[in-house]
C-alpha cells in the first residue's frame, strides 16, 4: 500500500548539503569547460554561451531552493497542471515552430536563444507519475491498473519521439518504468513487461538492417538509422562515426592532467573543428582533453556521488511517493550521464544528449536543477527511516 500524502515539520538539518555541494561543483566545472569550448564562438545572441551557462546555474539554484521548500505532498496534488503544461509545450514546438537540423524541439527567443520544453517535461512527468501511483494504489497489482498508468504516461513519450528526440525519449522511458519498479510492481508483471519489450527491441534492431522498411522509416529518421549502422559497422560508415573517433582521440590526448583549460593548440577539438556541438553533446571530450584523466574521473565521481545521494534517500524514505521521486531522479541522471559519456567514448551509437550540469544548455540546466530540488524536497519534507545526510 502506498503511503499517505501527509506533511511534517521541517528541520534545516534535514537538507542534504552534500548533494548541493556535488551539483555546485559539477556546475562550476561545467562553466569552466563550456567557456573553454566556446572561446571562439560567434553569436547573434545578447549573451554568450558562457554567460547563459552562468545564468542557468544561478537561476537553477534559485529554482532548486524554491522547489525544495514547497512540500512535495502539496506539489503532487497539483501535478496534473504541470503535466498538462508540459504536454502543451511539447505540442507547441511540433505545431508552431520551425525545424532545426530536421527536428522540432526548441522555442526560439529572439536575441537570447532557445528553450527546449522536453527538459522541463521530465520533472513535470515525474511528479505526475508519483501522484499517479499514489492514486492507483493497489490497482497497480492488476493488469488494467498497469495499462491505465502506461496510457497516462505515454503522451509525453510519444510527443518527444515525434520531435524527434530519441535520446530524451530513452530517458523518459526509463523514468516511466523506474516509477513502476519503485512503486512495488509485482515481479510477475515486470517479467511480463520484459518478455514483451526485449523481443520488440530485438526485432527493431533487426529491422534497421532491412532496406526499404516503410514502418521503420516512419519511426526513425534516416540519420538515426545511419548512426546505428555506423556503430555496428564502422568500416562501412566512416563518416558517421567521424566525430566519435575524434572525441576518443581528444580524450586520450589529454593524458593524466590534460592540456589545460582555454588551450589554443591547433590540434584541440575546438580549434581544429574536429567536433560539432562540443560544448553540449561532446563536452566530455573537452573535459578529457583539457582536464585529462583526473579531470574526467572527477566528473564521473561527482556524478556518481550525486546519483548515490538520490538512491540513499530513496532507500531511507518510508513514503512511497517520496521514494519514487528520489529514486527515479537518480536513475534518470545515471542514464543520461551514461548515454552522454558512452557516445563520447564510442561505447554507444551517436545520439545527442547533454551531460548533467556540465553541458551547455539553459533548459537542460534548469530542468536538472528542478529534479534535484525535488530530491531535496523529499529529504526535507518526507518521513525517513533514518537520517541520511551526515553519514
Amino acid at each position: 500500500m502506498l503511503g499517505k500524502l501527509e506533511t511534517r515539520k521541517v528541520n534545516i538539518r534535514d537538507v542534504d548539503f552534500r548533494l548541493i555541494l556535488y551539483v555546485v561543483a559539477l556546475s562550476v566545472i561545467g562553466i569552466l569547460v563550456v567557456h573553454s569550448a566556446t572561446a571562439n564562438e560567434q553569436t547573434n545572441s545578447i549573451f554568450s554561451t558562457t554567460v547563459k551557462q552562468i545564468i542557468g546555474v544561478f537561476g537553477g539554484l534559485v529554482l532548486m531552493v524554491v522547489v525544495m521548500l514547497v512540500d512535495y505532498h502539496k506539489l503532487t496534488k497539483y501535478s496534473w497542471i504541470f503535466y498538462l503544461i508540459a504536454i502543451a509545450g511539447l505540442l507547441y514546438v511540433l505545431v508552431f515552430t520551425g525545424s532545426i537540423s530536421g527536428a522540432k524541439r526548441w522555442i526560439h527567443i529572439p536575441k537570447f536563444g532557445t528553450i527546449q520544453p522536453s527538459e522541463f517535461a521530465k520533472p513535470a512527468l515525474l511528479v505526475f507519475l508519483a501522484f499517479l501511483i499514489y492514486k492507483l494504489g493497489d490497482k497497480l497489482k492488476k493488469f488494467y491498473g498497469i495499462l491505465l498508468y502506461l496510457l497516462l504516461a505515454s503522451p509525453v513519450l510519444i510527443l518527444v519521439l515525434m520531435e524527434p528526440d530519441l535520446s530524451t525519449a530513452i530517458v523518459v522511458s526509463v523514468m516511466i518504468f523506474t516509477v513502476l519498479f519503485l512503486a512495488g510492481l509485482e515481479y510477475k508483471w515486470l517479467l511480463i513487461l520484459a518478455a514483451i519489450i526485449v523481443p520488440v527491441i530485438v526485432l527493431f534492431l533487426v529491422a534497421v538492417y532491412q532496406p526499404g522498411q516503410a514502418i521503420l522509416n516512419s519511426i526513425l529518421k534516416p540519420h538515426q538509422v545511419e548512426r546505428i549502422n555506423g556503430f555496428f559497422f564502422p568500416e562501412n560508415y566512416p563518416q558517421i562515426i567521424y566525430q566519435q573517433n575524434n572525441s576518443v582521440m581528444a580524450i586520450g590526448s589529454g593524458g593524466l592532467f590534460g592540456k589545460g583549460l582555454n588551450n589554443s593548440s591547433l590540434e584541440s577539438v575546438k580549434y581544429g573543428s574536429f567536433l560539432s556541438e562540443e560544448q553540449c553533446d561532446f563536452i566530455f571530450a573537452v573535459v578529457g582533453e583539457e582536464l585529462g584523466f583526473f579531470g574526467s574521473v572527477l566528473v564521473i565521481l561527482l556524478l556518481s556521488l550525486t546519483v548515490y545521494r538520490c538512491f540513499r534517500l530513496a532507500a531511507a524514505c518510508t513514503d512511497d511517493v517520496g521514494r519514487v521521486i528520489a529514486g527515479t531522479v537518480g536513475v534518470s541522471l545515471a542514464t543520461q550521464s551514461f548515454i552522454n559519456i558512452g557516445v563520447a567514448t564510442l561505447i554507444l551509437p551517436n545520439t545527442g544528449i547533454p551531460l548533467p550540469f556540465i553541458s551547455a544548455g539553459l533548459s537542460s540546466l534548469l530542468g536538472t536543477f528542478l529534479m534535484i530540488g525535488l530530491v531535496l524536497n523529499v529529504g526535507l519534507h518526507g518521513r525517513l527511516k533514518r537520517r541520511v545526510f551526515f553519514g
